[in-house]
């Protein structure tokens, strides 16, 4: 018959083949791949050149970019790609579509094995931006931008106007989206910032992340911390400066810091290891935690836990916060994701409770109900299902304004101490706050031979 095909040719069929990619080179037809230093850590590179179709990316490309992922997991490197893409190539039809596909699930076979870190340079557009929610680590160059459809598409679709920086400028994924990690001014600094990320991470989840020397002394003193907390229950600081105070020479380097600023997750080291540092940020919602919070500091925590990174948890929050459209949203799906990263993570765990942890808050900040290796407290700290004030108008709804307060107080007295915590076990320490660093890196010291037996299973199957 005119026009029929058979059964496995390139036209039709189920036994129709896919697209077959050319021998994987170390270029292709925008991607090169190279070995080189970062710092002081060597990587596999992925660079793609706008000069070059506009970065557009073939079916050859896509198996380059499976061939540099293969490549790290053998030689057990971190892998970077470098982008500014203007998104599939056009020319090369599905074809092109295919090679993506090639190339995002070879980024999946890395994803905690080896770190995957991503430099935005210029447009990273449809197929290939996606790619940057593979990566651990992205940082946007003020010329980067990014976006899965382009603003054609949204005005077509939705009627609304909006240029390619108003879509997914490196403002959008700093702020709204969560995609930006870090920030830079220029690509020379993109690359600075990714070698100064690597320079905390072990090359594969082998091995332990590497140690520095420091001068800062491992028993120094953190009488700076007596000062930090308001006198008031409900005044506000900086977390920033408590984890500057009991990390090594002050330094660290915070992550997705304009994203969900109710949370701070920072990269520091404490005696020389790299830790991986999750804090309520009380200046900020008061420290609250609503979905995005929940989002990032999971993400952070599953992170840490790849890569070996012991977590240090510093708790000081009023509860999950209040509303519709949070609960409409999903407030219980995404809260539950930061109680699933504690609950698998395995690496060593500290959690140090500043001031306020209530309720179901307290119980996904790394308590000793997820899992929690040492738990410490200090005096101040307040323990409890809620605050003094929720507590009596529950518990004694129908007494008068005097007596309200006098329960009150009696409440705060009784139940907002860390003691009772303590005496059931659920405490380890309560500690003064200038001996926070010393506490902290003597239970680290302890904690860096823990080892788990983790039970056989194809995978977790968490909230997302």
């Amino acid at each position: 018959m005119t026009g029929a095909t058979t059964p496995g040719t390139a036209q039709g069929g189920p036994m129709a083949r896919a697209p077959q990619a050319p021998p994987p080179r170390t270029r292709a037809g925008s991607l090169q791949v190279t070995r080189e230093r970062l710092g002081e850590r060597e990587a596999i590179v992925v660079r793609s050149d706008p000069a070059r179709r506009a970065g557009a990316l073939t079916l050859g490309d896509g198996a380059l970019l499976r061939h540099a992922a293969d490549r790290a997991l053998e030689e057990r490197l971190a892998l970077v790609l470098l982008l500014s893409t203007s998104g599939a190539a056009v020319g090369d039809g599905v074809g092109a579509l295919h090679g993506w596909g090639l190339g995002a699930r070879a980024l999946a076979r890395c994803s905690g094995v080896v770190p995957v870190l991503a430099g935005v340079l210029g447009p990273a557009l449809s197929g290939p931006a996606l790619l940057l929610g593979l990566a651990d680590i992205v940082v946007f160059a003020r010329s980067g931008f990014a976006y899965v459809t382009g603003p054609n598409v949204v005005a077509e679709v939705t009627g609304e106007h909006v240029d390619a920086e108003t879509l997914g400028g490196i403002d959008v994924h700093a702020r709204h989206s969560g995609v930006a990690t870090l920030e830079a001014a220029d690509p020379a600094e993109v690359v600075s910032a990714l070698a100064t990320v690597l320079s905390f991470l072990p090359d594969d989840t082998d091995h332990a992340p590497p140690h520095r020397r420091t001068e800062d002394p491992p028993d120094r003193r953190t009488e700076q911390l007596l000062e930090l907390l308001p006198a008031t229950p409900t005044g506000a600081y900086d977390v920033r400066d408590v984890v500057a105070e009991i990390v090594d020479d002050g330094e660290l380097l915070e992550l997705r810091a304009r994203w969900a600023p109710q949370i701070v997750t920072v990269l520091a080291r404490v005696g020389g290891a790299p830790v991986g540092v999750v804090a309520n940020q009380p200046r900020t919602l008061a420290g609250t935690l609503d979905i995005e919070a929940s989002q990032k500091a999971a993400r952070f925590v599953t992170f840490c836990d790849s890569f070996n990174l012991p977590i240090l948890t510093l708790v000081d929050t009023p509860g999950f916060l209040p509303g519709k459209d949070l609960e409409w949203r999903g407030m219980i799906r995404h809260g539950a994701e930061l109680a699933f990263a504690y609950a698998e993570a395995t690496v060593p765990r500290l959690c140090l409770v500043l001031r306020k942890a209530y309720g179901g808050a307290y119980i996904v900040m790394d308590s000793k109900g997820m899992g929690s290796d040492l738990t410490l407290a200090w005096p101040g700290a307040e323990i409890a299902v809620m605050g003094a004030q929720g507590a009596v108008q529950i518990l004694h709804r129908r007494a008068g304004p005097a007596e309200r307060v006098e329960r009150e107080e009696a409440y705060r007295q009784t139940y907002l101490t860390p003691w009772i915590a303590a005496e059931r076990g659920l405490v380890d320490d309560v500690i003064d706050p200038a001996d926070s660093r010393r506490a902290i890196v003597r239970g680290l010291e302890v904690l860096l031979a823990k080892r788990e037996v983790i039970r056989a299973r194809k995978h977790p199957n968490g909230p997302l």
